[in-house]
């Protein structure tokens, strides 16, 4: 009886670490342990940290581009107009944001601004995105920069100033036509 009950004294531990170890939930795979061990060398950076390494950098840009913005706030509208000295229409406005601020030259009109540049729906707006509007019985023919809450800033029209205005206003929502992402800086985006 004395060696049965030391025999089960080793054995059931042993028996219950094994049971247990056999059921037990591994803490990573091993896919995840490579990456961790590569990333530990130095040699890849995890995916995640790339992922919120590209939306700080995405974000910066975006808040660069909108400050740089409300900086032509009061510059007036003139037809055809491409720099702050002498006003800006449209697409003047928002082609000489970008370049200033990101050296990314857009296309010069309204129209081939919105071809050159990605659709997104309208519940995607980020700041520093493209809105468009049918303003002259014709799509793409007015372009803003979202600037974030429903907002745009643009070149309204002749007589006018560089002002924010608000997309839900029964005149921008009814000529709304469409939002657009402008490709990554460092693309060119259009003929100088």
């Amino acid at each position: 009886m004395r060696k049965l009950a030391a025999m089960f004294r080793w054995t059931l531990p042993a028996c219950l670490l094994i049971c247990a170890s056999a059921h037990a939930v591994p803490l990573s795979t091993p896919e995840e342990d490579a990456q961790r061990l590569l990333a530990d060398k130095g040699l890849i950076v995890r995916l995640g940290d790339q992922v919120e390494q590209v939306r700080h950098t995405v974000g910066e840009k975006a808040s660069e581009l909108v400050v740089n913005a409300m900086g032509f706030l009061g510059v007036p509208y003139k037809r055809g107009g491409s720099s702050a000295e002498t006003g800006f229409d449209c697409s003047g406005f928002v082609r000489a944001t970008y370049e200033q601020t990101i050296g990314l030259v857009l296309p010069r009109r309204a129209s081939e601004q919105a071809a050159a540049t990605q659709a997104i729906d309208r519940t995607d707006l980020k700041p520093g995105d493209l809105v468009f509007f049918n303003t002259m019985r014709r799509a793409f023919s007015h372009v803003g920069i979202y600037v974030g809450d429903g907002k745009f800033i643009h070149a309204p029209r002749s007589g006018a100033q560089i002002r924010v205005e608000d997309m839900r206003e029964a005149y921008w929502k009814t000529r709304f036509n469409g939002a657009r992402r402008v490709p990554a800086a460092g693309s060119n985006a259009g003929n100088p």
